[in-house]
């Protein structure tokens, strides 16, 4: 990437990935700016000037983007609850469409915006391995308004490419990796180390480090084609085989009560199917697994990161690597679980 420094906006700089983006932007000399709603001291104590302000908000973006040569656009909530749709769509689509007409005023140029695998690669067929060119999934997308309203906000933001300034987007699949501090995406790892997944999904799932997400912003940055997206993954597993590694790594017992495929029962049946697990298990579990979670995880979320290995030069890092951290993370901040050595010696070489 270079030896020439630059200044960078980050929006969303507080949360999992924007935290790790701007560890990487600072680590190579860097200067970050950090749009935040409130005063975050350890951000200034690290040398990121933050600006005070909303991504709803255009001329506090406008603001905090003067004088930086792009803007990385992390800002966003993760929910699965479907009464945050309309609250999603207006942080999603309304906050992006706020940081671009922002960017465009303070000629920035360029956007690399922080979207979802999700947009494009969620399917019910378990052969499916998707690709950048594949269309939006919006029947299953329909039912689940945080991935709704993040296709809406890529397809805004792509839109936009061209008028004055380039757009690439990054769609990081599930992020795992340390320092998740508000669980909004490592939570499942969570549930399954404190036994409270009552049954094993028949889907399938992809992750990729956050830190090698935060790469994969910054090579987008300088190496995207304008107008493109690019999946990052590192690893597509059916969630038996998932938890099977987590197992292997925690010496946590993973469950055992298989759900049924999504083919064979009906949506409403899926939710009493739920109910019935938790209350299967309920003398030894105390599951906060809710019902759309169980939906989602019936379906197969597989991606093809080549693109991304081919025109950014991005490689992900190995994936046992990625769980082992995660699973060492969650444990050593709990101070519930088995010590760090004792599992390495229960996970092996």
């Amino acid at each position: 990437m270079g030896e020439v420094t630059s200044r960078y906006l980050v929006t969303g700089a507080t949360g999992f990935l924007g935290g790790h983006l701007v560890d990487a932007l600072l680590a190579v000399g860097n200067e970050v700016v950090a749009l935040c709603r409130e005063d975050e001291p350890e951000l200034e104590d690290r040398g990121v000037r933050v600006v005070r302000g909303d991504v709803l908000d255009a001329d506090a973006v406008g603001r905090a983007a003067a004088g930086t040569r792009g803007v990385f656009h992390c800002a966003g909530r993760v929910s699965r609850r479907p009464e945050d749709a309309e609250q999603l769509h207006h942080l999603h689509v309304g906050g992006t469409r706020s940081v671009l007409a922002a960017a465009k005023r303070a000629s920035v140029r360029r956007v690399v915006v922080a979207s979802t695998s999700g947009t494009v690669a969620v399917s019910a067929d378990p052969n499916h391995i998707a690709t950048e060119a594949d269309p939006a999934p919006f029947a299953l997308l329909s039912r689940w308004p945080y991935y709704r309203s993040k296709l809406y906000a890529e397809e805004l933001a792509l839109a936009a490419n061209g008028d004055g300034i380039e757009v690439v987007a990054v769609n990081p699949t599930l992020l795992l990796g340390p320092g998740d501090v508000r669980r909004s995406s490592t939570e499942d790892v969570r549930l399954f180390l404190e036994r409270r997944v009552p049954a094993v999904p028949s889907g399938g799932l992809s992750f990729v480090d956050v830190r090698d997400a935060a790469a994969g912003m910054i090579l987008a940055m300088e190496r995207g084609t304008p107008g493109s997206r690019y999946l990052l993954g590192a690893c597509n597993l059916t969630v038996r085989e998932f938890f099977a590694r987590l197992a292997r790594i925690s010496g946590v017992r993973a469950p055992w009560l298989p759900m049924p495929p999504m083919q064979d029962i009906a949506r409403p049946s899926l939710q009493i199917a739920a109910g019935l697990a938790k209350r299967a298990q309920a003398s030894w579990l105390a599951s906060d697994v809710d019902p759309i979670s169980f939906e989602m995880a019936q379906f197969y979320w597989y991606l093809d990161w080549a693109l991304a290995e081919r025109e950014l030069g991005w490689k992900p890092r190995d994936p046992m690597v990625t769980l082992r951290e995660t699973v060492d993370d969650l444990l050593e901040s709990s101070g519930r679980f088995t010590s760090p050595s004792r599992r390495r010696a229960l996970a092996g070489p």
